[in-house]
């Protein structure tokens, strides 16, 4: 059966990027398919973007991927990109897929979820109360506050070194502006951004963050975005500390939350301790690709 492949474009760019799509339809014009490319435009990633292909179950092996993937990596490389990245979980047929059209494994990434309802927060509360001295938790909803803006995006490098294993990620670089945009961009979803934050009491500098975005009505589950310490301030447990008073947080402001999710690469071996500490669950694992153009 012939397929057409109709380009789109995603009206909305958003202050770090900007997306292209594909819609694949039937000789009928049913819809059988779709490729969105995302293209990273700020400073440190404008080599990269970012694939996801969807195709209708019952069109796989039709060759619908396969003109959504040649019409993706063409805008790829005529945008002047250097990597393409995409993630399928691991052994489905978006696995197979990629790994037979010339994408090589990157990195290996555990997803986890800690159900709200079974954690032990007594254990938690007691991480939490532990002190940490010549530092202090502080935290927040939405943006930042105005007196910790610059020192929250100056702590933003405490990812630089997350383990990425080979992807070709890049650098992002943060300043003010991207931090406040970035938190915009989730209120505009109508979502809710919650910030834990350490601070060194020496010179009041933030230390470290961890983020999690939780839906607007405060139900189902909530996402962990990141959780980073700076490197001259690690070794003194306050990223678990900042997780397990998210926790907290998430517990009492939300009480209708069902669990928090949270996704890690298993070469991170320190942050996976921390999620089993805190009792999170893996509930499946997913592979990230590359194509290098």
């Amino acid at each position: 059966m012939p397929h057409r492949i109709t380009a789109l474009t995603d009206p909305q760019p958003s202050a770090s990027s900007r997306s292209l799509a594909w819609l694949a339809s039937d000789d009928e014009g049913a819809p059988v398919g779709s490729a969105f490319l995302r293209l990273f435009t700020k400073e440190g990633q404008e080599h990269l973007a970012e694939l996801e292909i969807a195709v209708h179950r019952a069109e796989r092996r039709r060759g619908v991927g396969g003109g959504l993937l040649d019409a993706a990596v063409a805008a790829a490389r005529d945008e002047g990109r250097r990597s393409v990245l995409a993630q399928a979980e691991a052994g489905s047929p978006g696995d197979l897929f990629l790994a037979a059209r010339g994408f090589r494994r990157v990195l290996a990434l555990t997803y986890a979820r800690l159900p709200l309802a079974d954690a032990d927060l007594h254990r938690i509360d007691g991480i939490v109360q532990q002190p940490h001295e010549g530092y202090r938790l502080v935290q927040w909803d939405g943006t930042v506050p105005p007196e910790l803006a610059l020192s929250f995006a100056h702590s933003r490098r405490a990812m630089d070194d997350m383990p990425m294993d080979g992807t070709d990620y890049g650098t992002v670089v943060w300043d003010v502006d991207r931090v406040l945009s970035a938190a915009e961009a989730i209120a505009k979803r109508g979502e809710l951004l919650h910030t834990v934050a350490v601070v060194d009491t020496a010179n009041g500098s933030v230390a470290g963050f961890s983020e999690l975005v939780v839906p607007g009505d405060g139900r189902g589950d909530a996402q962990h975005y990141g959780t980073g310490v700076l490197p001259e301030h690690r070794g003194h447990g306050l990223g678990l500390w900042m997780k397990a008073q998210s926790i907290r947080q998430a517990r009492e402001h939300h009480p209708e939350l069902g669990g928090l999710l949270t996704d890690t690469a298993d070469s991170n071996a320190h942050m996976r301790g921390i999620n089993d500490t805190l009792g999170y669950l893996p509930t499946h694992q997913a592979v990230e690709y590359q194509l290098d153009l």
